[in-house]
């Protein structure tokens, strides 16, 4: 398993007139959190995509939302990775608020597809590489 924490501060222009988070937002949370997990493996989606020719579409997003987070609040994503990707990649999602209160959990699930022939493929080796440790027994 791999597990990353990222901090983000909820902005004015992320909210709805009650002060809230908007909801809507929540999914690009969800994106900063994959992207922040693979900058600490090494790796970017820039580089991924230009170099390697892959991209990683959103097959499908769940989420559910427990309590509201608020203007300016400072916000933990943890975002993990429970089991070695294949052809997807599944990154479940929990959002804590200062309290370390969970606000908002759920996963997104992606594939990986080659940028030339917009064929699935399977995980690139170099992404493989820099998780397997973290799922060796």
């Amino acid at each position: 398993m791999y597990t990353t924490d990222f901090q983000k501060r909820v902005r004015y222009g992320e909210t709805d007139q009650m002060g809230y988070l908007y909801y809507g937002n929540y999914g690009q949370y969800y994106e900063i959190g994959r992207v922040e997990m693979l900058r600490s493996l090494g790796l970017t989606y820039k580089e991924m995509e230009e170099e390697q020719g892959v991209m990683m579409p959103v097959l499908s997003l769940q989420m559910r939302y427990v309590r509201p987070a608020f203007y300016d609040e400072l916000l933990t994503i943890r975002t993990t990775l429970r089991r070695l990707p294949d052809q997807f990649i599944t990154f479940h999602v929990e959002i804590f608020n200062e309290k370390n209160k969970l606000i908002n959990g759920g996963s997104v699930r992606l594939c990986f597809v080659d940028k030339k022939s917009n064929k699935s493929i399977f995980a690139p080796d170099k992404l493989i590489d820099k998780l397997r440790p973290f799922f060796e027994p």
